[in-house]
C-alpha cells in the first residue's frame, strides 16, 4: 500500500481548491457586477453568473471525486501515456479557444475582402450570424476533439454530438438573454 497512487484524492482536492479560489477570489475580483443585477426595477444577469455556475459545477465534481474515492489499490497510476492524453486534450481545448476567439473577426475580414464592405467585428459581435461563428466552430472543435481522443478515433457521431451540444448551449445561454454575449464576444 505505501506505493499506491492517490490520483483521485489529489485531483479531487486540486479541483475543490481551484473552484473555491475561482468562486470566492478570481470571479469577484475580475467582474464588475454580481451574479444578478437589479437596474431600474429590471433583473439582469450579472457578469459573474456564467463563471460562477461553472465554478460551482467544478466544486461539485471535485467533491464527488473525494466522496466516491476508490481504494488506493484500485486507482489508476499516473504514467507517461496518461499525461500524454491529458496534454493532447489540453491542446485540443486550447486550439478550440483560439478558433473561438479569432474565427468571428476572421469571418468578417473575409467577408470584407469578398464584398468590399468595411464592416467591423466589434460592431457586429451581438448580431447573428457573426456572434455565433467563433463560439460554434471553437466549441465543435473542442468537443469533437475531446470525444475523439477519449474514443481513440474520429467519428461522425462525435462531430454530430458536438454540433448538437454547441447548438444546445447557444439555445440555453444566448436565446433567453438579450444582454448576454457568448464568449469571446465580450472581449471586443
Amino acid at each position: 500500500m505505501p506505493n499506491s497512487s492517490r490520483v483521485n484524492v489529489i485531483l479531487g482536492w486540486a479541483i475543490v481548491v481551484f473552484s473555491l479560489l475561482l468562486v470566492f477570489v478570481w470571479i469577484p475580483l475580475d467582474t464588475t457586477t454580481g451574479v444578478i443585477e437589479r437596474v431600474r426595477r429590471q433583473t439582469l444577469i450579472g457578469d459573474s453568473m456564467a463563471p460562477m455556475i461553472a465554478g460551482i459545477f467544478l466544486l461539485i465534481g471535485g467533491a464527488l471525486l473525494l466522496v466516491f474515492e476508490r481504494k488506493a489499490s484500485d486507482q489508476p497510476q499516473i504514467d507517461p501515456l496518461n499525461l500524454g492524453i491529458v496534454t493532447l486534450m489540453a491542446a485540443v481545448i486550447a486550439a478550440g479557444f483560439l478558433i473561438m476567439r479569432f474565427a468571428g473577426p476572421a469571418a468578417v475580414e473575409i467577408n470584407n475582402l469578398i464584398t468590399g464592405s468595411d464592416l467591423e467585428y466589434r460592431l457586429l459581435r451581438d448580431t447573428p450570424p457573426w456572434k455565433y461563428i467563433g463560439y460554434f466552430l471553437g466549441g465543435v472543435l473542442s468537443i469533437t476533439g475531446v470525444i475523439s481522443l477519449a474514443e481513440g478515433r474520429f467519428s461522425i457521431r462525435a462531430a454530430l454530438s458536438a454540433v448538437c451540444a454547441v447548438i444546445f448551449m447557444i439555445a440555453i445561454y444566448d436565446f433567453p438573454f438579450d444582454d448576454l454575449l457568448l464568449p469571446p464576444n465580450g472581449d471586443f
